[in-house]
């Protein structure tokens, strides 16, 4: 091959797919973030030479939570550090059109792998063992306490041993009540959830000494338009660790803890809405501020889930009709 067809073949060759360019209120990813193929299989194995394990960012311009993982989380040195020393990270846009090379081969644009995951909330990051599975999955922002708490349980292997959530009982240290909360609208023993009427059911799983509960009783649940979607709700509360007996809305009885458990709640609070059929339909795993919090109810409330399976289409179309509306959209309020 002469010297100009072998210039022309390097400048038609693929190379790595690159973020496309940062918009208005683009989330700028740190630089370790790594530019791959976004071939998942080979990005397994590669981390795996290096004793590293691969991390799977998805995220969304304008996304405050984004922003808060960036800034906050990674902006502390000892997460940034034990981040970069045991894991490949990679971002991916959730409405971006990159090809993404899944771990079975099946190739999608981003957002069609969003989709696919079901990703419904940002940032959403996938952590995945050796073998391409995946090892521990955080839907939404995780506190950097927490957050760092996530980090130990991957890179250390835990995920054979114990789960997320038994994990985060211990290592997530935080300054919180020592008691659980209790408002007006819980629903009282004896525990059957089994739907009879029109109204959804949501379901709050929460702990002792969590940070992130006493904000939620004390802004989210105080706020007059998410009392309002609260009456819309048959609305129980159980901590993690309660024994109390529960007539599951699919009618089979079982403890709270058990129950929990087999849902897989790993974070709280965390928020799981079943529909009048007793079918779960919408879940809140993460760290809500009210806006979005106020958003997740008149999702299920409104039965939108129905007709818009991406709860971020539905958030940004309710966003747009506030606005036109005349009222005020602070996404971090």
């Amino acid at each position: 091959m002469n010297l100009r067809l072998m210039l022309l073949a390097l400048l038609v060759l693929p190379g790595p797919a690159r973020a496309a360019e940062p918009g208005e209120h683009a989330i700028v990813i740190p630089p370790w973030f790594s530019e791959t193929f976004l071939d998942l299989r080979e990005d397994v194995r590669d981390a795996a030479k290096t004793g590293k394990r691969l991390m799977i960012y998805f995220g969304q311009d304008g996304c405050p939570y984004c922003k808060e993982l960036v800034q906050t989380n990674f902006s502390q040195k000892a997460i940034a550090d034990k981040t970069r020393a045991h894991f490949v990270a990679i971002a991916l846009n959730i409405w971006g059109d990159r090809e993404v090379t899944w771990t079975d081969g099946r190739k999608f644009s981003e957002k069609r792998l969003a989709a696919f995951l079901k990703v419904q909330f940002t940032p959403t990051l996938l952590f995945f063992d050796e073998q391409g599975d995946i090892a521990a999955r955080l839907n939404g922002y995780y506190p950097p306490h927490r957050f760092d708490a996530v980090l130990d349980y991957v890179a250390g292997r835990m995920e054979k041993r114990l789960s997320l959530a038994e994990h985060l009982k211990t290592a997530a240290k935080e300054s919180a009540s020592a008691t659980l909360h209790d408002e007006p609208f819980f629903l009282k023993a004896p525990y059957d959830l089994r739907r009879r009427g029109p109204k959804p059911l949501a379901v709050l799983f929460e702990t002792r000494y969590c940070a992130a509960c006493d904000e939620l009783h004390r802004e989210g649940f105080r706020r007059k338009e998410i009392r309002a979607l609260l009456e819309r709700f048959d609305v129980a509360r159980f901590a993690l660790s309660e024994r109390s007996a529960v007539l599951t809305p699919d009618g089979a009885r079982v403890a709270a803890e058990d129950w929990a458990r087999e849902l897989g709640i790993a974070y709280t609070p965390s928020l799981v809405f079943f529909e009048s059929s007793g079918k779960e339909v919408f879940r809140i795993d993460t760290y809500l501020r009210p806006f979005h919090l106020a958003g997740s109810l008149d999702y299920v409330a409104s039965g939108a889930y129905r007709r818009e399976p991406s709860f971020q289409r539905f958030l940004q179309s309710r966003a747009r009709e506030m606005r036109e509306r005349g009222e005020t959209v602070d996404l971090w309020r």
